[in-house]
């Protein structure tokens, strides 16, 4: 199989679909793989360093699209990259369709097999290929949640950690799953006073048994939200809907209450944002202020440490590359369900049920499609 993988074209998005390890598998199972020259820099790896791992370096996107079966990437396709697709051709990247009508749309007319990393799955009911940039974002939106409340930065001023004689920050998590779970990890390592909120009652209990009673854990209910947001100074949005639009837990209403320069830091953004005054924001200008609350809205935040955030990725989805590329696309969804799930668009059809529901469009089973 030919396997294409272009440079990233999202704003300040350094990371690249393949590392010199994963192109040395690739072309020793007999495959050949083109990157776009330059793809690899911002996570610091050079053209050759994929020439010796047996890659060809191409010079333009357009020609890597022209020449692939197969397009591995990172982040969704943009609108000058879905015109470069055609039917069936694999895609291989994550695609957050939910809240994104106009890249479903496109997707749909080009005929291409397009599987989301965010909705393949594993054994265990987990994530597997997303849960390594959950851990990165997870991790991050402690340190851009403490950068934002400084104050040149329009934030209270406030040290997440205090001093002998000032109390630490008020952290509040919503979600305590992959992402909510590490953003507890690096805040209670910072000193601050740390909250996680979720519905699910094993996930509270896993959290006590991993951090103990220095974490604070509340079931989720619009009331404690309300009561917990308002005298929060960092708030982190960690929701997870699998493949469908993030629910709204802060409302427009609970942020006029907020104490002014507080911040909340939306990791769920990707999918709609759990923050109902959210709009997705990049790394060129990531924060925007309502009603005096910080919003850190950044829809790639893993992008800003492309080099960890690329080698974490290229380790969970080579395994799945690998089997798209030794055994064709039907085979490989046909043996692997787990695979299949990653399965959100086929040749003209909708094929992720949770899409099809917010996007209020036609829903085809994939299993029928094999």
């Amino acid at each position: 199989m030919k396997i294409g993988v272009p440079k990233e074209t999202k704003v300040h998005e350094y990371r690249v679909g393949l590392v010199p390890s994963g192109v040395h598998e690739l072309v020793a199972a007999g495959h050949k793989v083109a990157i776009e020259k330059g793809a690899g820099i911002g996570a610091g790896i050079t053209d050759a360093d994929y020439q010796k791992a047996g890659a060809t370096i191409i010079g333009t996107a357009d020609e890597i699209f022209a020449a692939s079966d197969m397009i591995v990437k990172v982040k969704e396709p943009l609108a000058a990259e879905r015109k470069k697709l055609r039917e069936g051709q694999i895609l291989f990247t994550y695609l957050h369709l939910a809240p994104d009508p106009e890249q479903t749309h496109d997707l749909i007319e080009s005929g291409a097999i397009c599987v989301a990393y965010e909705t393949v799955t594993a054994a265990d009911h987990s994530l597997p290929l997303l849960t390594p940039m959950s851990e990165v974002a997870g991790r991050m939106s402690i340190q851009v949640g403490a950068a934002s409340l400084e104050k040149e930065c329009g934030g209270r001023g406030v040290l997440l950690g205090g001093v002998p004689g000032v109390a630490p920050a008020n952290v509040v998590i919503l979600g305590a799953g992959v992402a909510g779970s590490n953003a507890a990890l690096i805040a209670l390592g910072t000193g601050a006073n740390v909250t996680i909120v979720d519905r699910s009652l094993p996930a509270l209990r896993r959290a006590t048994d991993r951090f103990g009673t220095a974490l604070r854990t509340v079931f989720s209910t619009p009331a404690e939200i309300e009561r917990l947001v308002i005298d929060a100074d960092l708030v982190i949005g960690a929701v997870l809907v699998a493949g469908a639009t993030t629910p709204k837990l802060v409302t427009a209403d609970m942020v006029k209450k907020m104490q002014p320069g507080s911040v909340l830091v939306d990791i769920a953004i990707d999918q709609g944002g759990c923050f109902e005054t959210s709009h997705a924001t990049t790394h060129a200008e990531p924060t925007f202020v309502v009603d005096g609350v910080v919003h850190y809205c950044v829809a790639n935040m893993p992008g800003a440490v492309a080099r960890t955030s690329t080698f974490a990725l290229a380790n969970a989805t080579l395994p799945f590359a690998l089997a798209l590329a030794n055994k064709g696309w039907k085979e490989a969804l046909s043996s692997d369900p787990h695979l299949l799930a990653g399965l959100n668009v086929h040749t003209g059809k909708l094929t992720y049920q949770a899409v099809a529901d917010a996007l209020g469009l036609k829903y085809t089973a994939p299993k029928s499609l094999l």
